[in-house]
């Protein structure tokens, strides 16, 4: 696992931590099923505070990208369906909330592009 934080960045370091591992597992770099470092192990590779890591960890979880096996450790949980499953979940219910608030189709779409667009140009 190669993590590579940038100490002028105004993203804080859990965030890039979290970013990393997101990307390299859903980009096979962290292939389903690796063992991640323990929490302690990767914090002092980093050089990061304990809870600085453990709140990228729990993050991860949150958003299925590991899971934790209690004693065993983290590993990465299979991205790919996770994800998809759960953005076809929010998709739906826009769709419905949307429509019962009475908005057309191309009203809604525009603040789907819109809120996109702010969620993959910021740090």
């Amino acid at each position: 696992m190669d993590i590579t934080l940038d100490p002028a960045s105004s993203v804080p370091p859990f965030e890039q931590v979290r970013a990393q591992v997101a990307e390299q597992a859903r980009a096979g770099v962290l292939p389903v099923g690796t063992k991640l470092p323990t929490v302690r192990a990767l914090a002092a590779d980093l050089g990061l505070a304990v809870n600085t890591v453990a709140r990228a960890y729990r993050e991860l979880e949150a958003d299925a990208v590991v899971e934790t096996r209690g004693r065993h450790g983290t590993f990465v949980a299979a991205v790919g369906d996770t994800a998809h499953r759960e953005a076809a979940e929010a998709a739906g219910d826009y769709a419905r909330r949307v429509r019962r608030l009475g908005l057309p189709r191309d009203a809604a779409l525009a603040a789907v592009v819109t809120a996109l667009d702010a969620a993959y140009t910021k740090p």
